[in-house]
């Protein structure tokens, strides 16, 4: 009796830290998940549904505390929890085979469990007193857990679900724990989709928040997910990609991704910085990933376009986390010399902060697919960047320093290449500092002359040669200090 008890104390203690955690693959170190609540217009349209599918593949390496169903200006009176648990059913299917790539993906059942509604009307309307729903006191009853790991609310139609959270943590709680349980969210929304983001943002104004305001989808960055872009393929989100990779002979899961109507996955950005790449730093949206990258201040309304929605269009109040600009050269193979060289292509918009990734993302969502199905030792995992010295240090001025990632591998035991790159934007030195060779494990880099304390960030990028090829990421900060007087 003895004996059972502790082997059922050790089994409860590694289920709580899959959980709760994700482990680090290079230092081995458990790091806490992000903790995440989605908001879906789910059968407004059917991107949703392809988002939700998405999400799943990642649900062992975050941490999905809520699915609720909510109203956009697309579907005011209606709310669709019965097709979110659908999905939820496709993947119970799949679970288990998922279980063999990589540890931690929680039971169906659990999922099902976090599947709320929030009110069958539309926005404001569903905001005041005795506007209660299922879905508001389920993020005030996560809000009120003993957790010190932020909130993420994705929000991919109408926000007055959390609208209505607020608004009764305001009425009803001291200001100081108002503004104790307002730190703790993070809230990113697909622009605005009902009337309640704007007044969300204007009554609560330290409350972090993401978004290309207003409805001018076209303007966003969000939309670069689904954006033909000018100059490359485009391949990794066209239908017949989708058919192949994603939707057909990939099991019950990928059966439910529905074909693309208006646009594929134009909710997936407000939860992509949350998966643990080694690029994602969430808590840091002006340091780009795979979500984008975005700048906080108070945007332009002159020159901000109204969309056709009928979602009010109105001058923000304070600075938001919102669009800015990456200037981007792809790199390409070269066949002969250098493998990579740098494009003639340059670009320079807030769009080029989400697609940059979109071949990797796009690889990594097949890849998951694949898992529904396959064994280990015939589907592809991701390469394992590792770095010989500190991810964050720093320098003088014009001091030279060397990167070293000859430790990386593959769990596969598949060919990889290497490729640095400077970042310019996510740091406070803006100009370029060229890498060469970019595709070398050693390099050797001078630090740039400065008069005063400048960041460079510096990306690696670890691809490997399996089927589809994955990616994941290591980021280096260093801090260059001027010369000594």
């Amino acid at each position: 009796m003895k004996k059972t008890t502790t082997v059922n104390v050790i089994i409860f203690l590694f289920t709580f830290l899959n959980l709760q955690f994700v482990c680090s693959p290079v230092s081995g170190q458990a790091k806490p998940k992000h903790r995440l609540i989605v908001l879906t217009d789910i059968e407004a349209d059917p991107d949703d549904t392809q988002s939700m599918v998405r999400l799943l593949l990642y649900a062992n390496q975050i941490d999905i505390k809520g699915l609720i169903a909510t109203t956009s200006v697309w579907q005011k009176t209606r709310v669709a929890p019965e097709s979110i648990k659908k999905i939820v059913n496709a993947y119970g299917k799949v679970q288990v085979n998922l279980d063999l790539h990589e540890p931690g993906f929680p039971l169906a059942s659990d999922l099902m469990s976090l599947v709320k509604q929030g009110p069958e009307k539309y926005g404001m309307t569903a905001v005041g007193k005795d506007q209660d729903s299922e879905g508001s006191e389920w993020i005030i009853k996560n809000l009120d857990e003993n957790d010190q790991r932020p909130l993420y609310i994705s929000v991919w139609g109408g926000v007055n679900t959390l609208a209505q959270a607020l608004y009764k943590i305001k009425q009803t709680r001291p200001p100081a724990e108002v503004k104790r349980l307002v730190s703790k969210l993070r809230v990113y929304t697909i622009s605005d989709q009902d009337d309640s983001g704007i007044w969300l943002r204007n009554n609560f104004p330290d409350l972090f928040f993401i978004i290309s305001p207003g409805d001018d989808y076209g303007s966003s960055t969000w939309v670069a997910i689904n954006s033909q872009i000018k100059g490359i393929t485009n391949e990794e989100i066209s239908n017949s990609w989708l058919t192949q990779n994603i939707q057909q002979g990939h099991g019950p899961l990928g059966a439910v991704y529905p074909d693309v109507s208006w646009g594929m996955e134009g909710d997936t950005p407000s939860w992509l910085s949350l998966i643990p790449n080694g690029i994602n730093e969430p808590e840091h949206p002006d340091w780009g990933g795979w979500g984008g990258r975005y700048k906080l201040y108070v945007p332009d309304f002159a020159k901000q376009k109204k969309g056709s929605s009928g979602v009010p269009h109105q001058q923000e109040t304070r600075a938001i986390w919102t669009d800015d600009a990456d200037a981007y050269t792809p790199f390409i193979y070269s066949n002969f010399g250098r493998v990579v060289k740098p494009d003639t292509l340059r670009y320079n918009d807030n769009k080029a902060t989400l697609w940059r990734w979109r071949q990797d993302f796009q690889n990594d969502f097949a890849a998951r697919m694949d898992w529904c199905l396959a064994d280990y030792k015939k589907a592809n995992h991701p390469p394992v960047p590792v770095l010989k010295q500190s991810a964050d240090f720093t320098v003088r001025s014009g001091e030279k320093f060397t990167l070293d990632a000859s430790a990386s591998y593959d769990p596969d035991g598949d060919s990889f290449s290497i490729l640095w790159f400077n970042y310019p934007e996510a740091g406070s030195y803006k100009d370029e500092i060229k890498v060469l060779p970019e595709n070398y494990p050693q390099i050797s880099i001078t630090a740039p002359v400065v008069d005063k304390t400048e960041t460079l960030h510096f990306i690696l990028k670890v691809t490997d040669k399996g089927t589809p090829v994955l990616s994941r990421y290591k980021r280096i900060i260093v801090t260059v200090l001027p010369p000594k007087k």
